[in-house]
């Protein structure tokens, strides 16, 4: 009995420490004088998670990621990593991290700065393994200023994971990647989240997070607008998108009145329409004496769908003011 008790008591306690957040933001704020960067934020990511975070320019992603890793402190609220602080966690080796800002070491070879970075590391891993997993292998001779921005970037990727960390963080990791580098390190980070550890990486690219995140964060002036699965963040943008092809030159004043219009392209004799409501467009369309050809209703993908969350709450403020 008693060891039936203990077994279930450590089952208990294995599940609750798996589902333990990895990184926590409560009630974080971050001002730059009369800029507030981060407003009240709070935020969990757990283990074995890979997490797009997403924002317009001045969003705040940025300044989140510098909290996150220690590099800014929050004005107010606290935020952990495994449950202490970020300088605590990095000294730990739990945390790799590849990022825009600042330059790689000129002079050095590949090989030189990548052993560098695992000897550095409390757990790091064997250097022919890092430089494969990052495709550095046929470059490990070169001069680290003698590499095309796509290659410097892969260098960045090595050096984040040059030990064995828990949580990766990620800024704009496939810039300058051409489409065979960015599929060679999507599969590296596929792995990486298999073997249990948290991915988390801003990017512009939304097709990347569509095709790679289980989870996607949208960040707008500096608070969570949106946290789901990339099809919940299409469901909840709440917007259907309609093209259709008309025979005779579209006459683009007429369209721009129909109902439930959240955007309206044209491009010859097709017409691209963003809308809050498909089916009251598209009768609307019949209404002008208007016969669309080949018409096609169908779900934002995610570029839409974010463009209609921020255009959305950009807006509500204003239709607050005007009621």
């Amino acid at each position: 009995m008693t060891t039936t008790a203990a077994t279930t008591a450590d089952t208990t306690t294995a599940a609750t420490a798996e589902r333990a957040p990895v990184v926590s933001f409560r009630q974080v704020s971050k001002s730059y004088g009369a800029v507030r960067a981060v407003c009240d934020l709070d935020l969990e990511l757990f283990p074995g998670e890979t997490v797009a975070l997403l924002g317009p320019n001045g969003a705040g992603k940025s300044s989140t990621l510098d909290l996150l890793l220690g590099l800014r402190t929050a004005d107010s609220g606290t935020v952990t990593l495994f449950g202490t602080t970020p300088q605590r966690a990095i000294e730990q080796g739990r945390v790799g991290a590849m990022l825009q800002s600042g330059g790689l070491m000129e002079g050095v070879k590949v090989r030189e700065l990548v052993k560098l970075a695992r000897d550095l590391h409390p757990q790091g891993h064997p250097l022919d393994r890092i430089l494969a997993a990052a495709d550095l292998t046929d470059i490990a001779d070169r001069k680290v200023d003698k590499l095309s921005g796509g290659q410097e970037q892969r260098v960045r990727f090595a050096l984040a994971t040059a030990g064995a960390g828990d949580l990766i963080v990620l800024d704009e990791p496939t810039t300058g990647m051409d489409v065979t580098a960015r599929q060679t390190f999507w599969g590296a980070m596929r792995r990486q989240a298999r073997e249990g550890r948290t991915v988390l990486f801003a990017t512009h690219y939304l097709e990347e997070a569509d095709a790679i995140a289980d989870r996607v964060i949208v960040l707008h002036r500096g608070r969570v607008l949106a946290d789901g699965t990339a099809a919940e963040i299409k469901s909840r943008a709440g917007a259907r998108r309609v093209t259709f092809d008309l025979d005779e030159p579209v006459d683009r004043g007429a369209l721009d009145g129909l109902p439930a219009l959240l955007s309206l392209e044209v491009s010859g004799r097709t017409v691209r329409i963003q809308s809050r409501d498909a089916d009251a467009t598209v009768h609307a369309l019949y209404g002008l004496g208007l016969y669309p050809r080949h018409l096609e209703v169908s779900g934002l993908g995610l570029e839409q769908a974010f463009i209609a969350l921020t255009t959305a709450s950009d807006a509500g403020p204003a239709e607050e003011a005007a009621r």
